[in-house]
């Protein structure tokens, strides 16, 4: 049998780079659609779920100035805001 040779790992994983290369392209397509993130999935071949979902692990998910309307979904909800009587 022949033995398997082990590869030394020096430099990132195949796991980093593949995330770098994906945060490229996603970065690159928003660019290009000009934030518009259901153009850039679309030109990516993705579902806007996906990209979305992609996004998240990514850490490409921006924080909304005041006034902007970003996608954030770990946003905390503020219950006193709601102008309902409590």
């Amino acid at each position: 049998m022949q033995e398997l040779a082990r590869v030394e790992a020096s430099g990132p994983s195949l796991k980093t780079l593949l995330d770098t290369y994906e945060r490229q392209l996603i970065q690159s397509a928003l660019s290009a659609c000009r934030g518009n993130q259901r153009r850039a999935a679309a030109s990516l071949g993705l579902l806007p779920t996906t990209l979305h979902e992609k996004m998240k692990r990514l850490g490409l998910l921006r924080r909304p100035s005041p006034g902007d309307d970003a996608l954030v979904d770990d946003a905390p909800v503020d219950d006193e805001s709601s102008g309902e009587p409590q």
